[in-house]
């Protein structure tokens, strides 16, 4: 497991040395206009000095800020590897309890199914967060070039609710599509997981229960005929202004690791942000509240390429 750091000692560290430079700058320029001639040579060295001085202070502060950035990864690091731990370990004791029981004892014939239903949960929610992590690998190191292809939008958001419905035993009302018929032009692969995370994400910290909305209007204004909003709207506690950049940085989940009751590696919305830069397309946040006063997130996603040629038909 990757050490958790302070970040005092590097923030007192920086602190101090940036005083001193200050410190040793001043004594530095009130001695030279005390002791020296004022001579061209004079001020050649001052010069330089007062630019190396800078240099100096400069370099100090970047040392600081990427010293931050570093520790902040690095906590950041093991609460991803403490997330995945618990992601696995709790499916695994699962399963071996059951199949223990199942081999030690004999249930009858409900028990059973009752049993293999939640073994194969268990093996679903592995497989999930399997696939999570390949979805980062992969994303990552750079995807292999894939082709532009024709594509339902609006089927697609459909097909991507009922599998998150399905996957978290939800009934299929839980994720609504309100669309027209939309078609465009794009990397259909990177734009189901911009979609799958963004829905999944929205089940995840929505209300109780969750209701989650999939929207797509056109964007007004001249020259942006080609462009569509995606809207997934939930019913959550919303997420604070000050925290709408942060989460989606690699790793980040908002609160205490420990205390955290909802399953996640923080990696979801960091693939959102990433593929969304892939396809060209730009994610917004907004509170609910400033949509239709009721409480929530709404996620914003601006897609480009959008087909309007009927003579092009969606692939299959």
């Amino acid at each position: 497991m990757l050490e958790r750091r302070s970040l005092r000692a590097p923030v007192t560290l920086g602190v101090v040395l940036i005083v001193l430079v200050v410190i040793l700058g001043a004594i530095y320029t009130v001695s030279s206009f005390i002791g020296s001639e004022r001579s061209g040579l004079f001020w050649t060295l001052f010069i330089l000095g007062s630019l190396l001085l800078l240099s100096i202070l400069a370099g100090v502060i970047v040392y600081l800020t990427l010293t931050i950035k570093a520790v902040r990864l690095n906590q950041r690091q093991s609460n991803f590897i403490d997330s995945v731990t618990h992601e696995l370990k709790s499916p695994i004791a699962s399963l071996k309890l059951y199949l223990q029981t199942m081999s030690r004892h004999s249930v009858d014939e409900s028990q059973q199914r009752d049993f293999h239903r939640i073994m194969l949960e268990d093996v679903e929610r592995l497989d999930a967060l399997i696939n999570h992590l390949l979805d980062a690998a992969r994303i990552d190191r750079g995807s292999e070039p894939e082709d532009d292809e024709v594509f339902r939008l609006d089927q697609m958001l459909a097909e991507c609710g009922e599998a998150a419905c399905m996957r978290y035993r939800l009934p299929t009302e839980t994720v609504q599509v309100d669309s027209t018929p939309v078609t465009i032009r794009s990397r259909s692969v990177q734009v189901e997981i911009l979609f799958r995370n963004l829905i999944d994400n929205a089940i995840k910290y929505g209300g109780s229960p969750p209701e989650v909305i999939a929207s797509i209007r056109p964007v007004e204004g001249k020259g942006k005929e080609d462009q569509v909003v995606v809207s997934i709207t939930d019913n959550g506690a919303g997420i604070p202004y000050d925290k709408r950049r942060k989460i989606f940085g690699r790793f980040v989940r908002l609160g205490n690791e420990l205390e955290r009751s909802t399953p996640g590696t923080g990696l979801g919305l960091y693939l959102v942000r990433t593929v969304s830069k892939s396809v060209g397309a730009s994610v917004r946040i907004r509170g609910r509240r400033e949509i239709d006063g009721n409480a929530g997130t709404v996620f914003e996603v601006t897609m480009k390429n959008v087909v309007t040629d009927t003579n092009l038909k969606p692939e299959t």
